[in-house]
């Protein structure tokens, strides 16, 4: 049955012009070996796209939009943040700065080929994103997927992290997922751990926090991205990084009932037609 189910996942994949056009569970089916691995592929057109994935996540998130670039051009380097990718407990140690330098890191690696560099990032990836635009100010665009400005909950959330680790800094929880986008057969759910130490929560909210505070310092081009029924951000939170930042050039689009990070999930092609038009345009 599972073999039946890979072939047809390969069939389905095989008839596809683009990447564009694949059924990302079928893609999913097929690739499922490589949900841990960081991607790289050298494009054509002088031009390069360094993809950041979420906490807790992996490079997958971001592949699919990463290949779809690709086919249009794009070097793209899909990285993989500290900790990720392997089991929860290597997150453990794993700090904020740890995952500004993985971005760093891999931003300089695309700057030495690459004639214009965008980055584009999910969740805390986008939050880094903003971090790294801070400091690079030639970089020439940004896309910020499922961005916060605030987590839900935040205060209360730094303070009951902070006692629980008081208590036990070993301390293990399991993620939660609303039950009408969290889906146990989403992708997003599939590649993710599903626990974490609670240490790294900390970090989380360092990053947010960092992301936010200099936002009126972001000057490059900027396109926003967000699900009205997003629950992990703030409501407003799209709106307010779209009112602070100083970016001339700067568009923002909801998508309609996708989990937090839609990215790895969304059969919306306009979705990712609207990332590589950004692109085009600056």
């Amino acid at each position: 049955m599972v073999n039946q189910i890979i072939k047809l996942a390969e069939k389905a994949v095989g008839k596809a012009k683009s990447i564009l056009f694949v059924d990302p569970r079928l893609l999913y089916k097929k690739e499922r070996h490589l949900i841990n691995q960081p991607f790289f592929w050298e494009g054509s057109n002088g031009k390069g796209v360094l993809l950041v994935h979420g906490w807790s996540s992996t490079a997958y998130e971001v592949r699919r939009l990463g290949k779809y670039l690709n086919e249009n051009g794009y070097t793209v380097l899909g990285l993989m943040l500290s900790g990720h990718g392997t089991v929860p407990k290597d997150l453990e140690g794993v700090t904020a700065q740890d995952w500004i330098n993985d971005v760093e890191e891999g931003y300089g690696k695309l700057k030495k080929n690459c004639e214009k560099v965008f980055v584009a990032g999910t969740s805390i990836g986008a939050s880094i994103a903003l971090i790294l635009a801070e400091q690079e100010k030639e970089m020439s665009g940004i896309v910020l997927m499922a961005t916060p400005h605030k987590l839900r909950f935040e205060r209360i959330g730094v303070i009951l992290v902070k006692l629980a680790l008081f208590f036990n800094r070993k301390q293990y929880r399991t993620k939660f997922y609303p039950p009408t986008f969290g889906s146990a057969e989403s992708i997003t759910r599939m590649i993710s751990y599903q626990s974490y130490p609670v240490a790294s929560v900390l970090e989380v909210f360092e990053l947010v926090r960092r992301a936010r505070r200099n936002l009126g310092s972001i000057s490059q081009p900027c396109l926003l991205l967000q699900s009205t029924h997003d629950h992990m951000v703030t409501k407003d939170s799209m709106e307010k990084i779209y009112e602070k930042i100083s970016s001339k050039k700067k568009k923002k689009i909801y998508i309609q009932k996708a989990y937090h990070t839609f990215i790895p999930d969304i059969k919306n092609q306009h979705v990712f037609k609207d990332i590589l038009n950004f692109f085009e345009e600056n």
